[in-house]
């Protein structure tokens, strides 16, 4: 005879991870020895410190709100479907935070002891309680929780397991590293790479690599007459060597490879040449396997020379894309790898807008990524925002310079129309005249938004600043980044300035962790994940790293990272806010892919209960940030 009860509780929990990651049957079984506990408005459950039941809840009806001392202040509220009170299943000690409802409430007590084998058995639902227990510490990956369930669950990012994919494996390379002194004659170089038959030679000096030689070396440099045979190594090595670590992947490699032109690659152990090589990776070493492999991609990019044949390479780039988050490919990878060939597109439109040119560049000039794109987080088709840069010229000359490199970006825009890229509507590109200026214009007028931070100018300059270099000369571009900082350092008043704005985007969440959408135009009762999400991290990751002068870190997780290391005291929150940046980037990617949109808006009725629980999981921390941006620089109040 069938029980209705538990049957009413199995069909319940169905639609709610972690139970939704088991078999029907297994639900069913589970739910025969749960029970249900009724309780009233401000009913506690448990106190902080007490010892622990013997079963987990779930919210059936209802809310719980979790608090702790010493302010008694709500850390999180539970409402329906979610699950709380896990400590004594995952650390088995003492509670370490107060329960109480919320509002009247209906609970479904889960017995450890029945559900723990479930656990055990199935990784998917063991990590889903990982992350629900530790996002209670912000982190749900941290490191004092990796691994803390019954100590049999090892995390990699997106619970990972990298050596089931080819291109993630790591490159395999020749220890036998054959080296030569700096002194040492190209005849005796040549003589040793025929004896051992190889194709190129490190030189090193008191131990450590300072340049190579390579076959093509030999041919260019010693075949040809340029230099006689007696010369010494140190007159035609390539140097400084270009070096990695000795851990890198087979896909990182050939990225490696294609991006500085080499066939070589020496490693190291931490990756620079202040320590000893302990590998030489030649281009012969890598099996191109894939075609959609990221160094075959950017081959076929170099290989264009018209806008419209890179067309279909990007469409080739958002599946590969759509490949590396369907594999639970870490996101940090995934952006570097994407960021690489967004770039590559961008690197060779500006190579063909060029050949339509007339004449030659009249000076150096830079071409500037901005934006997300200029972060490395542009991963889905979105508006452009660029910038151009050309070397100061004497003042009789300017409008004609100007017009040249005007006519130059009118031409890379288009291309980068024709790739993919919208055109931005509030036209920050370089076919405008604001957004193409000397070097000397620039700094003008970098320091007017400094110096004058009104709305727009706060606007414009945290546009400006995650600049990269995608094209171009790159002395210039550091001397722009000098002058920001020192600029800032002399007026820092701008960093309230700053400061304020990044917190003008409101809360993702209002009254009770309901999701704040939008109350009016086109996009009405959807939920704006940059606005709303993205962007506060954004937004504060630039000016906390502007703060401490930090240059060439622009990525929003990676200057998290680093902040880390540079305030110990707040690591907890930015390694939280770290991994908040890159599951919404994730997050909205994958929004956009299955929608063929920017990802931006999002339908919350078409999400399912886990996904909005990862959502609100990472609100929490950007609460945390934003309180912790108003009391630093001192920001009166937050809008919104």
């Amino acid at each position: 005879m069938k029980n209705t009860i538990s049957h009413r509780v199995a069909d319940f929990l169905k639609n709610y991870p972690p139970f939704s990651l088991l078999p029907q049957k297994e639900i069913e079984t589970l739910s025969e020895h749960i029970s249900i506990i009724y309780k009233e408005k401000d009913s506690l459950i448990f106190m902080e410190n007490e010892e622990p039941h013997p079963h987990f809840y779930v919210v059936h009806k209802g809310a719980v709100a979790l608090r702790k001392s010493p302010n008694n202040d709500i850390v999180d509220l539970c409402d329906e479907g979610d699950i709380f009170g896990l400590r004594p299943l995952i650390a088995l000690e003492n509670y370490k935070m107060e329960a109480k409802t919320h509002e009247e409430s209906i609970l479904y007590a889960i017995p450890i002891s029945i559900f723990k084998p479930h656990a055990l058995e199935n990784k998917a639902v063991g990590n889903f309680l990982i992350e629900s227990f530790a996002s209670n510490t912000r982190n749900p990956y941290s490191i004092s929780h990796r691994g803390n369930l019954y100590g049999e669950t090892e995390f990699l990012e997106d619970t990972l397991t990298i050596q089931k994919l080819h291109d993630l494996q790591s490159v395999k390379y020749s220890k036998k590293i054959v080296s030569c002194s700096p002194r040492t004659t190209i005849k005796k170089v040549a003589e040793t790479m025929t004896k051992k038959n190889i194709g190129a030679m490190l030189v090193v000096k008191d131990q450590l690599p300072i340049g190579i030689i390579t076959d093509k070396d030999l041919r260019n440099k010693i075949v040809t007459g340029a230099f006689p045979i007696t010369t010494t190594a140190s007159k035609i090595m390539t140097s400084p060597v270009i070096t990695y670590r000795r851990n890198l992947t087979i896909t990182q490699a050939q990225m490696a490879m294609m991006k500085s032109n080499i066939s070589y690659l020496c490693l190291t152990k931490d990756g620079t040449t202040n320590t000893k090589a302990c590998g030489i990776l030649s281009k012969h070493d890598l099996m191109v396997a894939l075609g959609n492999n990221p160094a075959v991609l950017i081959k076929e990019i170099k290989r264009t020379s018209r806008f419209k044949e890179i067309k279909p390479i990007r469409a080739s780039i958002m599946q590969l894309l759509q490949g590396y988050l369907s594999q639970n490919i870490p996101m940090t990878l995934t952006s570097k790898i994407i960021a690489e060939l967004n770039d590559a597109c961008i690197k060779q439109v500006v190579k063909i807008a060029l050949t339509k040119m007339k004449d030659q560049p009249p000076v150096k000039f830079a071409w500037l990524a901005m934006g997300s794109q200029g972060r490395s987080e542009q991963l889905l088709h979105t508006d452009q925002d660029n910038a151009l840069v050309f070397e100061d010229v004497e003042e009789g000359l300017l409008e004609e310079t100007k017009s040249y490199f005007l006519h130059l970006a009118s031409t890379v825009n288009k291309g980068l129309n024709v790739i993919g890229y919208d055109y931005c509507p509030a036209e920050m590109m370089a076919s405008n005249p604001k957004w193409c200026q000397s070097l000397g214009e620039w700094k003008q007028t970098v320091s007017h938004w400094i110096t004058n931070p009104g709305n727009d100018e706060v606007l414009l300059s945290s546009i400006f600043f995650d600049y990269s270099l995608a094209y171009g000369d790159s002395q210039m571009v550091n001397e722009l980044s000098d002058h920001i900082f020192k600029s800032v350092s002399s007026y820092p008043i701008f960093y309230v300035h700053l400061a304020s704005g990044a917190l003008q985007n409101p809360s993702p969440t209002g009254f009770f962790r309901q999701f704040l959408v939008e109350q009016d135009g086109a996009h009405k009762d959807f939920f704006d994940i940059k606005r709303r999400a993205l962007m506060p991290l954004t937004d504060a990751a630039r000016v906390l790293i502007l703060s401490h002068s930090v240059k060439s870190i622009n990525n929003t997780s990676e200057r998290f990272e680093k902040l880390a290391q540079l305030e110990p005291n707040n690591e907890e929150l930015y390694l939280a806010c770290s991994y908040a940046s890159k599951a919404l980037l994730k997050f909205r990617t994958k929004q956009g892919l299955r929608h063929n949109d920017s990802g931006r808006y999002i339908a919350l009725e078409s999400l399912s209960k886990e996904e909005k629980i990862k959502l609100k999981r990472t609100f929490k921390t950007i609460s945390e940030l934003q309180d912790l941006i108003a009391l630093r620089f001192k920001v009166a109040s937050i809008v919104g």
